[in-house]
Order: C-alpha cells, then sequence, then structure tokens
C-alpha cells in the first residue's frame, strides 16, 4: 500500500499515453538517447556549432517482466540480435520515452519470462494470444470509423 499524499504528488508526473501490454507481448520502444549513450565521432565533433538534435533510438523485444506502480514502474524487454541475447529495462513513465508499440500480444502462464534467457531462439518463441489480438483489431476498426 501506498502513501496516499506521495500518489497525489506523482499523478501529475504519470503519462497517459501507454499502451495497455503485459509480459509475454512483443512490443517497440522508441526513446531519446541520454548523453552518456550517444557515441560521438570526429565528424560529429566538428559540428558541434550546430543546432543539437535528440537523436533517437528503437528497441523491440518481449516484455520478461513488469514491476512496480507509479512514477517507479519498470519494464524488461529481451532481443535475440544475431544470436545474442540483449535485455533493456525501461521506466513506464519516464520522460525520454517516445512512444511504445504493441506488435503482437503473446500467450503466456507466467509473470516473469526469465527462462527465455536458457533458451535458443527458435525455442524462445512465444505463441499469439489470438483473443486479445482480435478485440485490438476490433477497437481499432471501431476508432477509425468513428
Amino acid at each position: 500500500m501506498r502513501n496516499p499524499d506521495l500518489m497525489a504528488v506523482e499523478q501529475k508526473y504519470l503519462r497517459t499515453d501507454i499502451p495497455e501490454f503485459r509480459v509475454g507481448d512483443t512490443i517497440r520502444v522508441t526513446f531519446r538517447l541520454s548523453k552518456e549513450e550517444i557515441v560521438t565521432t570526429g565528424d560529429q565533433q566538428k559540428k558541434e556549432g550546430r543546432k543539437e538534435r535528440e537523436p533517437v533510438a528503437v528497441f523491440e523485444g518481449v516484455v520478461i517482466r513488469k514491476r512496480g506502480e507509479g512514477t517507479s514502474a519498470t519494464f524488461t524487454l529481451r532481443k535475440i540480435a544475431h544470436g545474442v541475447g540483449t535485455e533493456r529495462t525501461f521506466f513506464l513513465h519516464a520522460p525520454n520515452i517516445v512512444k511504445i508499440e504493441v506488435l503482437r500480444r503473446g500467450k503466456v502462464r507466467r509473470a516473469r519470462l526469465y527462462y527465455l534467457r536458457g533458451l535458443s531462439t527458435k525455442e524462445a518463441r512465444i505463441k499469439e494470444d489470438r483473443k486479445r489480438a482480435m478485440m485490438d483489431r476490433e477497437a481499432q476498426k471501431s476508432a477509425s470509423s468513428q
């Protein structure tokens, strides 16, 4: 149970544009890179006088964990690129997240999918939850017809 005063203060920092997703879903997160994550090359250092744009990156993977509530809520994504598994944890209500898109609804029976770490790419496939996917499509059709 959280303190009601703390929840009232956090309320203005909570995002409302986050789609509903669960553990097992495949999502794409578009986020702004921080200063530490930007690798500068010699050419980029010459262009320092120009207007600075914030670079954006995309991380697409399976949600293996969701935890917390309020502004401290996080979720962890796992993807496999070139045979190497990569995990990244994001704060759900972070201001550096530009967009979250749900690509696929997964059908799993666990709250934490840590067992995927020990499986190969082919073994780590997750079945699609067709009921939730169909409900999403119907919701999009009704929203676009209005």
